[in-house]
């Protein structure tokens, strides 16, 4: 999509955290969603995934989530509010952030004069040896 001035979109992040272990969140993964639907879908989407996989009580988290609090979610991101959804399996929290932001324009080079060092790194065929 080609963006000539800044857009509103959700920045969505899925982070994993070790509860035993006391460390610091882990990003697992980001998402540029350019609507709220968008936005609420990349959750909805990984919860359903790994449902299966996660115990009991956490995947009635998920599917509570995926029941009610998705459309409260979805209504929060429609007034621009940032929204998380959390469930805990086992001792590890999975924590899916979406946050509005805006998009900005990023430059292209098409008629734009590139410096001439450009030419002295070009890519070169690599060529395997036997074993």
């Amino acid at each position: 999509m080609l963006m000539d001035k800044p857009q509103r979109g959700f920045w969505c992040e899925c982070w994993t955290e070790d509860l035993a272990e006391g460390t610091q969140p882990t990003l697992r993964g980001s998402f540029d969603a350019h609507s709220a639907p968008q936005a609420s879908r990349w959750v909805a989407v990984a919860l359903r995934t790994i449902s299966p996989a996660l115990d009991p009580d956490a995947s009635d988290e998920a599917w509570e989530w995926l029941y009610d609090g998705r459309i409260e979610t979805r209504r929060a991101l429609l007034r621009d509010e940032p929204c998380k959804v959390s469930v805990t399996h086992a001792h590890t929290r999975i924590t899916w952030t979406i946050r509005p932001v805006l998009f900005l324009p990023l430059a292209h080079r098409q008629g734009t004069e590139l410096p001439t060092c450009v030419d002295d790194y070009r890519a070169h065929a690599t060529v395997s040896s036997p074993r």
